[in-house]
């Protein structure tokens, strides 16, 4: 039983479970050696001793192993210990995007869209690696405390090329894909869809579609078209009402084609929110035009809801595919590539039987050319049909030779020291060997000969440069040069490697030089509108868009604890990380009681009145706020009487002054420096 305390592979100390599924659970956890907080997935008990749970376990570590991006929660390693089978993966302490919708409501338009956008590039590079993760839902975005999103559990994603083909309906029912919830195939578009749905869910605060069953919400989203998301709140810009729609097109060729088309409109949708650049295309010839579903199809949403009523499942097994199922048209297809399958194997046995018999006349040694050639080892990498690439032979290389050519043929590594008297930093074996088919991104294990004497240059690989300082230092080495590079996939102000590489042993005190990344390029957020939101609120806000808070603390008529003020004006681009500083309201200030004449005692009076200002001096409500000051005027003598920080919503406005004696003042108005008009007040005579 994993309990707090317990040690998995004498590395990792379980700390806290933090979240269950279906066929997993997650455990924070500290990684003794590195020195860091990580989570652990492990596989149940009850399914540990299932060869085809565990395969389909480890599949979904290999298939994400490959990715490396700020918008997708890393998978560090992938092991077994005694019993159990675990995945180590990066900790992200925050909450869900579900969590933090039913927390708000819904979002603001600013806020939804950034969100979106930080979703979406974390799709596009799964499919950039030909990823499809099939569950996109708010459920399975994490949104850190630092207000960073993730996404996260890829425990159904399908490599893209396996051109699966599945009749249960994955993932949650209210997020589902059209596509997916026939039991058709699933692609790119698929995930767009559903991320249509959940930008749906982001503005209006609902899922499109509601049903007393599962198979009442699959048929919806085959059948019914969502109400547009301007009718439901006209405050919501038409252009992104339209970018959810063209998500949501129930035919795949109508949706957007791929993410960086949608992030290019999303992003446009802040500067332009009234533009007319979404197009929703219609099919002149419609293909498969839409039809009354069939009873069979009926019957197979009705069977597939039943895998999906427990949403939490992670795996399923692969459906047996009844021939009445099957589209006559695909079924034809079908049974041409069939027939021309079988002319090629025959062809090919023909070709081998006839190279062995002589019959080409290639002789041993022409053979053994072609065998020397292709074990040759290459950077250039060798991928097959189904997507898998052939591992290249890196024994005998140095260690940084070894990485280019893993990195070239889009695998990933993992250093093995090992003590040798040959000369160090170079690969003695590798696992798995030479010429083995492996899917792409997959981890191949680098022995590499270690010097006695020498000192490992520790992994600083996406650590700060602080941490990383430490860390070289602490294994009594130097840290050299710095220099700055753009990434897109590490962190600004994190490492992104050193020289020499990580990994290689080296005399103590030798200088280790360090690459640290200056983020992606051109990486900008825009600022949202803070102006008249909480304070809690406008934290939020600025966390979500990757921005930092300072805030000001000031005297108002507004109410405690609102925003009146911010130095960035909303809608403006800045880098991402930098300040943003706002003023929030302490409300009114307090003026001491005066104490009560005592009886008898002299009586002493003020002079009081007021002049309001019923024209506003904003043009419109978007207007920035302003700094307004009020001057009084009276008997000779002049004083300020009133300032502060007003916006459009605070007009009309009535200013209480305080005069030297009935006699009329004149109250002069000014907003930031210039002035707006004159006002005479006249005042009374009140016993204090």
């Amino acid at each position: 039983m994993i309990g707090p305390g317990m040690m998995i592979s004498d590395r990792y100390e379980i700390i806290d479970k933090v979240g269950s599924g279906g066929m997993a659970d997650v455990y924070k956890a500290k990684d003794h050696r590195l020195n860091r907080f990580v989570a652990i997935k492990v596989l149940r008990q009850e399914y540990s001793s299932d060869a085809k749970f565990v395969a389909k376990f480890r599949a979904e570590a290999q298939s994400v192993a490959g990715l490396s991006h700020p918008n997708i929660v890393n998978v560090y390693d992938v092991d077994e210990d005694e019993s159990y089978n675990y995945i180590v993966m990066e900790l992200v302490e925050g909450i869900t995007l579900k969590k933090f919708i039913e927390k708000k409501g819904r979002l603001d338009v600013n806020e939804a869209v950034g969100i979106a956008v930080q979703i979406a590039q974390g799709m596009e590079a799964a499919h950039d690696n030909h990823i499809i993760h099939r569950d996109i839902k708010p459920q399975n975005i994490i949104i850190s405390k630092e207000g960073k999103v993730k996404v996260t559990d890829f425990g159904i994603a399908k490599a893209a090329t396996s051109n699966t083909i599945t009749s249960n309906a994955m993932g949650s029912v209210h997020y589902i894909s059209p596509e997916q919830a026939r039991g058709g195939y699933s692609d790119e578009k698929s995930d767009i869809y559903s991320l249509g749905v959940t930008m749906y869910e982001m503005l209006s605060g609902n899922v499109p579609f509601e049903g007393d069953s599962t198979v009442a919400v699959a048929l919806s989203h085959i059948q019914e078209e969502a109400t547009a998301l301007h009718e439901l709140d006209p405050e919501i810009p038409m252009s992104l009402s339209k970018i959810v729609r063209k998500c949501m097109q129930k035919k795949p060729e109508l949706r957007y084609l791929n993410a960086a088309a949608l992030i290019a409109d999303l992003k446009r949708a802040v500067d332009e929110p009234d533009g007319e650049y979404v197009k929703l295309e219609t099919m002149t010839v419609d293909p498969s035009p839409t039809k009354k579903i069939s009873d069979l199809e009926l019957n197979a949403i009705k069977e597939a809801s039943r895998n999906v009523e427990p949403i939490h499942e992670e795996y399923e097994e692969e459906p047996n595919y009844e021939d009445d199922g099957i589209d006559p048209k695909l079924e034809k297809i079908l049974k041409i590539c069939s027939a021309v399958v079988a002319v090629i194997i025959i062809i090919g046995i023909i070709l081998i039987v006839g190279k062995f018999a002589g019959w080409w006349g290639h002789s041993g040694k022409k053979a053994a050319e072609v065998t020397s050639a292709t074990s040759e080892p290459t950077a250039t990498a060798v991928v097959a049909e189904d997507g898998q690439v052939q591992v290249p032979g890196i024994v005998g290389k140095s260690l940084e030779e070894a990485e280019q050519m893993l990195t070239d043929s889009k695998l990933h590594w993992q250093l093995k020291p090992v003590e040798s008297s040959e000369t160090p930093n170079v690969v003695t074996d590798q696992e798995p060997a030479e010429g083995e088919m492996v899917d792409e991104g997959a981890r191949i294990t680098i022995y590499y000969s270690q010097d006695n004497s020498g000192v490992t240059i520790p992994d600083v690989a996406n650590k700060t440069e602080t941490e990383a300082r430490r860390l070289i230092e602490a294994a009594k080495l130097k840290v050299g040069s710095v220099t700055e590079e753009y990434s897109n996939t590490v962190a600004k102000g994190n490492v992104i490697s050193t020289d020499p590489v990580i990994g290689s042993s080296v005399d103590e005190g030798t200088s280790v030089n360090l690459v640290v990344s200056q983020g992606a390029e051109g990486d900008q957020v825009v600022v949202p509108n803070l102006v008249g939101k909480k304070e809690s609120v406008a934290a939020e806000r600025l966390a979500s868009a990757g921005l930092k808070s300072k805030v000001t603390y000031i005297y108002s008529d507004k109410t405690k604890g609102l925003v009146i003020s911010q130095t960035q004006k909303n809608g403006s681009k800045v880098e991402r990380g930098s300040t943003v500083q706002y003023s929030v309201s302490m409300g009114p200030k307090q003026v001491k009681p005066t104490a009560t004449p005592k009886q008898n005692s002299t009586v002493s009076y003020s002079y009081e009145g007021s002049v309001t200002v019923s024209d506003n001096p904003f043009e419109s409500e978007d207007d920035d706020p302003a700094m307004f000051k009020v001057v009084l005027s009276q008997d000779g003598k002049t004083q300020s009487v009133w300032s502060g920080t007003l916006s459009y919503d605070d007009f009309p406005k009535e200013f209480p002054v305080k005069g030297w004696s009935e006699n009329s003042g004149t109250i002069s108005i000014s907003k930031d420096g210039q002035n707006i008009g004159n006002y005479t007040v006249d005042f009374q005579k009140v016993a204090k």
